[in-house]
């Protein structure tokens, strides 16, 4: 099967280790992260959401409107606007980008960060209403004939839109965590399920609980896997564990002197979310795991989404990757603490070697078939000629 790579469509410089020296939303830096992106082999670039954050979907307007190749993934939380005017803007999106646009939808896990816009739904309710909403999406984007909605959450009569994706017969549809109500609603409703980076066994339980989740749900389908890293590179082994070290500690700096930007982004204090809990126990439990994911970089920031890191030369962290490629994850997600720079140079290094070893499996698994093929026309000739005597 194909692998897909996806990178940070970040509007401005700032990381967990550096503080921002652009405007929050920096229209040359923003261009030129992403083109850094499409230069470099990558398929795909996220648009991230957060209050008080620029708004995504006119920044990957602007970025679809100026590149050719690279596929925008567009995060977008339920409660900032009406199904069907969201439905609108991801279709006129997708007309922009010419079909490269896919949607991924943010329940939500912290109360504080869903109240700073005005969102008091308790977690269970925010499932049930990011359920309905994409449903509500999903007609919008494929119904050509008026419909009427009455559910728990949204109620209205005789919409349909007048502006229809480019990509038929809709856009994919993103949805991550790892909770059992996230695992039953994205089982449920995604194209695509995204996982953070965990140990290579526990990422095999929550793709299993994901498949099992989709067969609950009567789909015949399962949601293609994506799972999150943030690689920290390096010519040498010697050298990759000295920089992860001094972004470890560029981190806990930063937190120490209690950087505003930073402290307001992730609170101190217990993650609500199951996804950030399951990275802080892993940390504690060890630093090391597989081949080469290093769990200091989530215990530095409190679990803070993608935040396992993946540590070696170019060739382990590709190795690495292709462990997960190996249980079933064929988009792989990456982010460095450097935005620009590391994009850059995982593009030039780890990439290729992921991708020429995905053909080299894609060729062999090829030949097993077309012999298996050929044994089988061989066994029923056999048993043709031996039917005849």
């Amino acid at each position: 099967m194909p692998v897909e790579f996806l990178g940070i469509a970040a509007t401005g410089d700032g990381s967990e280790t550096t503080a921002r020296t652009t405007a929050a939303f920096d229209r040359d830096y923003t261009l030129r992260l992403a083109r850094a992106h499409e230069d470099h082999g990558w398929d795909r670039v996220l648009f991230a959401y957060g209050a008080g954050a620029p708004d995504p979907a006119p920044a990957a307007a602007f970025l679809a409107a100026r590149l050719e190749r690279l596929q925008i993934l567009l995060a977008h939380r339920p409660n900032v606007s009406y199904p069907t005017f969201a439905a609108k803007t991801f279709a006129t999106l997708d007309r922009i980008s010419e079909g490269r646009l896919t949607v991924h939808f943010i329940t939500g896990g912290s109360d504080h960060e869903q109240q700073r816009e005005g969102d008091f739904l308790t977690k269970d309710q925010r499932y049930a209403r990011t359920r309905e909403y994409i449903g509500i999406v999903k007609k919008a984007w494929t119904s050509h004939e008026p419909f009427d909605h009455e559910g728990e959450h949204y109620r209205f009569n005789d919409f349909v839109s007048d502006v229809f994706p480019v990509q038929q017969p809709r856009p994919n549809v993103s949805f991550g965590g790892s909770s059992a109500a996230a695992y039953a609603a994205g089982g449920a409703e995604a194209d695509i399920f995204c996982l953070w980076g965990e140990p290579l066994a526990a990422t095999a339980e929550q793709i299993e609980l994901v498949r099992q989740a989709a067969r609950a749900a009567g789909r015949t389908d399962t949601p293609r896997i994506q799972v999150a890293f943030r690689p920290i590179i390096a010519p040498t082994e010697e050298l990759a564990w000295e920089k992860a070290h001094r972004t470890v500690g560029a981190i806990r700096a930063r937190r120490a002197a209690t950087d505003t930007d930073l402290v307001r982004r992730r609170p101190a204090g217990t993650p609500e979310n199951t996804g950030s809990q399951r990275l802080i126990e892993f940390a504690a439990q060890g630093e090391r795991y597989d081949r080469a994911l290093w769990t200091p970089t989530a215990a530095a920031t409190g679990g803070a989404g993608n935040s396992n890191a993946l540590v070696g030369t170019p060739e382990t962290v590709a190795e690495a990757l292709l462990d997960y490629y190996d249980l079933g994850a064929d988009i792989l997600s990456a982010r460095g603490y450097d935005l620009l720079g590391d994009a850059i140079d995982f593009g030039r290094y780890v990439i290729p070697i992921v991708r020429a070893e995905v053909a080299k499996r894609d060729a062999a698994k090829a030949a097993e078939r077309e012999a298996a093929a050929v044994a089988a026309r061989e066994r029923d000739r056999h048993q043709l000629i031996a039917a005849q005597a």
